[in-house]
């Protein structure tokens, strides 16, 4: 088929997708599954070829997401239940002071969306927020931002969570790598959209806590006379990511000859490998959090369970990402767009954020604004010779772009202005700026960064 074909065909399968997702409204599953056979029968693919692309790119991208997905959210969902977010959460509260909470919750934030979903975290330590606000009569906004900035940082670059890990295995990158330059890049973020926006945006608008959420703060209160200990959650949540960098380091030194290829780098390759790691994780989670803790087997297993509702739909999602990508490398359209890519001025890191910043601003949910741009570039990374440290930047930069302008056609923007009592406008003011620089600062620590890989 003709480049400039092809090239039609690419742009028919984005706007077919957003058609299907904003119009429509069919799930995103379903969404990218029909995009993609859209692209293989547009592109003359034999019909048994492109239902061979769909197994193979569901069962290919699966294999490695499904698992880490699972395990993080019933590792994130023992840390929950236990009370090891409150206990971060407080613990660094009274080391830092109440002049200096924001700074606390940013890094509460920060490390309680390492196993724990965005939308859970926030709702589990927003009391908190209420309960500084009201004491210090300072805006909700004063200390709301700064956790709202650690939780979405975490949540937009550090795996376990589940968007980079989605993009890392679509793309083909390191997750080491993407946990050592996703903390690069996401604690000087953190700052900026944190503390320092935060600070400027509660001085700017004063919102106190909002009346029909009192209640339901109260509701939310735990007793926090018995919660784990700090040192025991952040070593715990330590674990995985410990792990999997000394596995990606040992991989770094056997390459370059310092480090013989024998027993004990295989070991640290076998307990660095993210299922082995998270695994670990997860029984000591479970046993640490849950069995010393009271909890009985019947409840340990509920939460499990549990934990695996709202992970399910993030599986498929992605696999169904993983559909796409598979679809335009079998069609030819994958070559395509990378013999354009390599052919004009472009660099892939610069395309990969504003493929993902198009697909945010359009249809609104992150997740699917990362897969979808993973799923564009993919192809194109296999023309270029990519380092691991440059697909981990291209796999921070996806995410980066698919976090930017969080406005009415997304959730969060909901959540965050019905929690804080925001309305339209003070929540596109604060909640969509906090978002906007957390995806210009990423991209451009990430740009700067691409320059010594």
């Amino acid at each position: 088929m003709a480049q400039s074909s092809l090239i039609l065909v690419t742009l028919a399968a984005i706007g077919l997708l957003l058609f299907l997702v904003l119009k429509l409204r069919i799930q995103a599953f379903i969404s990218l599954l029909i995009t993609s056979m859209f692209v293989g029968i547009a592109t003359g693919m034999p019909l048994n070829e492109v239902i061979k692309s769909i197994q193979n790119g569901m069962g290919g991208t699966l294999g490695f997401v499904a698992t880490v997905v699972g395990l993080g959210a019933i590792f994130g969902q023992i840390l929950e239940a236990s009370g090891g977010a409150e206990a971060l959460a407080t613990t660094l509260i009274k080391k830092f002071g109440k002049d200096r909470a924001s700074w606390a919750l940013v890094i509460a934030g920060f490390l309680v969306a390492i196993p724990v979903f965005f939308d859970v975290g926030f709702i589990i330590l927003v009391p908190i927020v209420y309960a500084l606000a009201k004491d210090t009569k300072k805006s909700v906004l004063y200390y709301g931002i700064p956790l709202l900035a650690g939780l979405a940082v975490t949540h937009t670059f550090i795996p376990p969570t589940p968007g980079p890990i989605a993009v890392a295995e679509i793309v083909g990158a390191d997750l080491g790598w993407v946990i050592f330059f996703g903390a690069l890049i996401g604690v000087p973020t953190a700052i900026l959209a944190g503390p320092v926006f935060g600070k400027y945006i509660g001085n700017k608008i004063h919102v106190d806590v909002p009346e029909y959420m009192i209640k339901d703060a109260d509701e939310m209160k735990r007793d926090t006379s018995n919660l784990p200990s700090f040192r025991l959650i952040t070593s715990i949540i330590g674990v995985p990511l410990v792990l999997i960098l000394a596995n990606t380091l040992t991989d770094l030194l056997v390459k370059k000859g310092v480090m013989a290829n024998g027993a004990v780098a295989q070991l640290f390759g076998f307990l660095g490998h993210p299922f082995v790691a998270l695994t670990i994780a997860t029984l000591l989670a479970i046993y640490l959090l849950g069995t010393k803790r009271g909890f009985t087997k019947d409840e340990l297993l509920e939460l499990s369970t549990k934990a695996l509702g709202p992970a399910g739909l993030i599986i498929l999602v992605t696999g169904a990402g993983g559909v796409f990508k598979q679809m335009l490398i079998d069609s030819g359209v994958g070559t395509m767009l990378a013999n354009t890519i390599a052919s004009s001025s472009l660099p892939p890191i610069v395309l990969a954020y504003i493929l993902a910043v198009v697909v945010r601003i359009t249809q609104g949910s992150a997740t699917v604004s990362m897969i979808t741009a993973a799923g564009i570039i993919a192809p194109v990374m296999q023309v270029f010779d990519l380092s691991a440290p440059e697909r981990a930047l291209i796999v921070l930069t996806i995410a980066s772009g698919a976090t930017i302008l969080s406005h009415v056609n997304d959730s969060g923007f909901w959540l965050v202005g019905r929690y804080f009592g925001l309305n339209e406008k003070q929540t596109l003011q604060s909640w969509t700026i906090m978002e906007t620089i957390i995806s210009i600062a990423g991209f451009g620590f990430a740009l700067v960064f691409s320059f010594f890989v």
